[in-house]
């Protein structure tokens, strides 16, 4: 099977690596554990030290680094908050399975052939109730694997104790440190006797941590599978420089996950987590959204819908005509910045909004990020001695300046709905469909197929994705006569889209 480069179709700018300035410390100290200095990398942990305060008031503050906890059948090899929850991480398991049809067809149609027989999928994703889904199918299409989380905020305590219950080898928990993130990587990819053959990462971190601490072990890793924007970026880094080892799929810029998780999700999930947070009233507000792909897109189409008045800023000139003519007016953020309410990011860049712009916002503005890592927002430049940190509630802070004035920041510029509330599982199906799918091509490719380089995958791919979510709403498609396919030039069958087709 064909496949377009990504490389090809996208310019990316580079982003850097951070410098690798320290060894890691397999187990340091409890009293250096909080205070390790900032990790290798900005993506997923710039958090400056209070990451580990946003933990389950139910729950001891014990860290799970510090119990010995073993499951039902007495395997110990897992890191999670408390076994005990295992019961109830079940039932929301159970619940999503309902809304993740794609998922559940794919594992009942493909578990009698074990397309991933042998393969050792280690992953750092968002471990949700979604996840586990998806954890599963691949288990039952013959996989093994080993997880870790890929923001700090956004596991729930409880699947990952039904995961763990399960026989999966699972380190997160909601409410890491910096040390704890990087140590529950090491901890899923650094076991004596098991070595990865295929990795699916969400943000780059997983593969960044072993390119740089495991080189050797691209040695027998087939493949890559990666879904946001910020690893996509990076892997076209490596790719542009040489030095991606191994074939990886861009799962972030496939249809059904552009158009479907990128907007969708988010046009619901945006308010859900403004809600959960801090209880505001839409109506009337003045909102500026900064950045308009499929991500502002879905944040400004659910605010308008609820009466927000909604500004766009935006630096390409194909996504701010898009925005003008859906009825948002497009600013630079210097020219609203003191008279919105709430600020949103997510642009997928750094420093977007800035101590400047901080600074001059009014009083009891909201400011959150909806983009996958925490370099959006300067929130570094909040940690000084001027400015106060009032805890609010979890994930929400005052930082309150010398005059009084205070600003609302939730979850620490982290990303906002995974952070602060739960996303749409049914648009997650599609999403993880997409990612097992890609898994099964990668790992069963003929050898040459894929080179060292970043791909696509192909429009027939997406549109099977697609096509096992329509039975969900009793929907039926028109299918194309002989005449009609010969007239456009099309197969029957699909594909419908070119390759280029975004």
């Amino acid at each position: 099977m064909e496949l377009l480069k990504s490389s090809e179709l996208v310019s990316t700018a580079s982003i850097q690596f951070a410098d690798q300035k320290q060894e890691f410390n397999k187990r340091p100290t409890k009293i250096g554990r909080r205070s390790l200095s900032r990790s290798i990398s900005q993506s997923s942990t710039d958090s400056y030290g209070s990451a580990a305060s946003y933990t389950d008031s139910s729950d001891d503050e014990t860290s799970p680094r510090d119990k010995q906890q073993k499951n039902s059948k007495g395997n110990g090899d897992f890191c999670i908050k408390n076994i005990k929850q295992a019961d109830f991480g079940r039932r929301e398991i159970e619940i999503a399975e309902q809304e993740m049809p794609a998922l559940m067809a794919l594992r009942k149609r493909a578990q009698g052939e074990k397309p991933l027989a042998g393969a050792k999928v280690v992953g750092c994703t968002h471990i949700t109730a979604q996840t586990a889904v998806l954890m599963e199918t691949l288990t039952a299409l013959g996989a093994q694997c080993r997880w870790a989380a890929c923001n700090i905020y956004s596991t729930q305590n409880e699947v990952a104790a039904a995961l763990a219950e399960g026989g999966f080898s699972v380190f997160a928990w909601k409410g890491e440190s910096e040390d704890d993130f990087w140590w529950c990587i090491d901890r899923c990819v650094n076991l004596e006797g098991w070595q990865p053959n295929m990795i699916l990462d969400d943000g780059g971190d997983l593969t960044h941590w072993i390119y740089k601490k495991y080189p050797n072990m691209f040695k027998k890793i087939k493949g890559i599978v990666e879904e946001s924007v910020t690893g996509v970026h990076r892997l076209y880094q490596l790719s542009k420089a040489g030095k991606l080892c191994v074939p990886a799929m861009n799962v972030n810029d496939s249809v059904t996950k552009q158009k479907f998780d990128n907007l969708y999700c988010c046009r619901e999930s945006i308010l859900d987590g403004l809600k959960r947070t801090t209880d505001v009233m839409f109506g009337g507000k003045q909102v500026v959204v900064c950045g308009y792909g499929e991500v502002g897109k879905g944040c400004c189409a659910a605010l308008k819908a609820m009466g927000s008045i909604v500004y766009v800023t935006e630096i390409d000139p194909i996504c701010a005509l898009q925005a003008c003519m859906d009825g948002f007016r497009l600013v630079k953020l210097n020219e609203v910045i003191r008279q919105v309410d709430i600020v949103i990011t997510c642009t997928g860049n750094k420093n977007v909004v800035v101590r400047e712009y901080l600074d001059r916002m009014k009083n009891g503005c909201i400011v959150c990020n909806m983009g996958h890592s925490n370099t959006e927002i300067d929130v570094a430049s909040l940690r000084t001695p001027e400015l106060t940190w009032e805890r609010v509630r979890s994930q929400v802070d005052h930082v309150i300046w010398p005059d009084g004035k205070r600003i609302v920041l939730l979850a620490e510029g982290r990303l906002l709905n995974l952070s602060c509330s739960t996303v749409p599982t049914f648009v997650l199906s599609i999403t993880a469909t997409t990612q097992a799918l890609a898994l099964i091509e990668l790992y069963n490719a003929p050898e040459g197929r894929y080179k060292q380089d970043v791909y696509l995958l192909p429009k027939k791919m997406d549109e099977y994705v697609a096509s096992l979510h329509l039975p969900t709403f009793d929907a039926h498609l028109t299918e194309l006569s002989d005449e009609q396919a010969k007239y456009l030039g099309l197969n029957k069958n699909g594909p419908f889209k070119p390759n280029y087709y975004r």
